[in-house]
């Protein structure tokens, strides 16, 4: 016990250090440049001690929980006598599609629970004035995580150079962003970013680097990264797509209204 408080002071310290420069800059605009004094200064003191305290549970917790869950399911599901269970071989990429099933899950479940989307779909519906739906846009971008994780373990597992994967996805994205309704680009490019956040990114960086390290032939340094460029580009995808889907049946339905009208 005392040396898990010891390890959380010290994550404290450092997290305190690395938030100081953001206090000070804050503070020096406001009072120096702007000249105006802080408001609400109390409750700004105590919300800067519950954002570094919150962050130093945070890491804490990553250390602890999320970064070695992440790395015990890949080790696990990629264990040779998991995969060859059934008969099939080792070398056979598709002996690992727990691996895919899993990557999906989890990139569809922490994209759903990640407070940056959350935040970016409310406002995004309260802009809209209800034209989109929060849930919605998280749920399109959900899919698209899933999606791209599942073709990311993909990757690891056959060894295929990341480059390809995406500028494909890229290339896709250059395309759908010349059809796609114009007020929604921005919205799509900014879902790909969201993603990768406070959530997401500890169990992704711990799958990759986990799978790399179990599956023979690959190496960590090479193979383990890259899972989160494909939770960025994909949901970019997936929401250009849903824009576009629901443009196209907007203007089906405009058109069948007026023939039936005439």
């Amino acid at each position: 016990m005392f040396d898990f408080m010891m390890e959380f002071i010290w994550i404290l310290i450092y997290t305190f250090r690395d938030v100081l420069p953001i206090i000070v800059l804050i503070v020096f605009f406001q009072l120096v440049v702007l000249k105006q004094p802080i408001p609400h200064l109390k409750k700004v003191i105590v919300g800067g001690i519950y954002v570094v305290l919150g962050l130093a549970l945070f890491l804490m917790g990553l250390e602890k929980a999320l970064f070695p869950i992440g790395k015990i399911m890949a080790t696990q599901l990629s264990d040779p006598a998991f995969i060859t269970a059934g008969g099939n071989a080792l070398s056979n990429w598709e002996s690992y599609y727990w691996i895919y099933i899993f990557a999906a899950l989890i990139g569809f479940s922490t994209t759903i629970a990640e407070p940056s989307l959350i935040a970016v779909a409310i406002k995004a519906g309260e802009v809209s004035a209800g034209t989109i739906s929060p849930w919605g846009l998280r749920l399109t971008v959900a899919i698209g995580v899933a999606f791209a994780l599942a073709l990311g373990t993909l990757r690891i597992v056959t060894g295929t150079p990341l480059y390809i994967y995406i500028m494909v996805g890229y290339l896709i994205v250059i395309v759908q962003t010349v059809f796609a309704p114009k007020r929604l680009i921005a919205l799509a490019y900014d879902s790909g970013g969201v993603t990768t956040s406070t959530v997401t990114v500890p169990l992704v960086a711990a799958l990759g680097l986990g799978l790399s390290t179990a599956v023979p032939g690959r190496n960590p340094a090479i193979d383990g990264f890259g899972l989160i460029a494909f939770a960025s580009l994909f949901p970019i995808i997936t929401v250009l797509g849903y824009a576009q889907f629901m443009s196209l049946k907007t203007r089906l339905s405009t058109i069948k209204k007026e023939k039936d009208a005439i």
